[in-house]
């Protein structure tokens, strides 16, 4: 038997120390503030789907589309995050009200250093699916 995890798997797993968990803030598109907790490794796609925060991904994490836009709120670290990739910028290029600390939340990664990590939903993203529509993780 094999112990490797399929894609989206390891988010679904709590945390297995104190040290690994990373708190984070995501405020939803009504303004809503959700408090969650993560864990160091996360990806916040799928962290938001294990939470129920309506964020699409509906790329599935590939890095093909802009359904994950978010923007980093907290100032502090957005210093702290890597540098967007190449294919990331062009992506974000075409996400609605783009800004200058806009992200894909599928190329987020809570590192410990991220704690206290507050994000913003867009008002909009360029939807793959039917307007009204809200995907469920699988």
């Amino acid at each position: 038997a094999s112990n490797d995890l399929l894609h989206g798997e390891y988010e679904r797993q709590s945390p297995k120390s104190p040290e690994d968990i990373v708190n984070v803030t995501i405020i939803d598109r009504e303004g809503r503030r959700r408090e969650v907790q993560g864990k160091v490794g996360d990806n916040v796609l799928y962290l938001a789907h294990c939470h129920d925060i309506e964020m699409e991904g509906a790329c599935e994490a590939s890095l093909a589309c802009t359904t994950c836009h978010v923007y980093v709120e907290s100032e502090d670290h957005l210093d702290i995050l890597p540098a967007p990739s190449e294919t990331e910028e062009d992506l974000l290029d075409l996400a609605p009200f783009l800004a200058d600390n806009s992200r894909l939340g599928c190329q987020l990664v809570l590192t410990k250093e991220l704690e206290g990590l507050v994000l913003r939903l867009p008002k909009v993203t360029r939807n793959f699916y039917v307007d009204g529509f809200v995907p469920k993780p699988h």
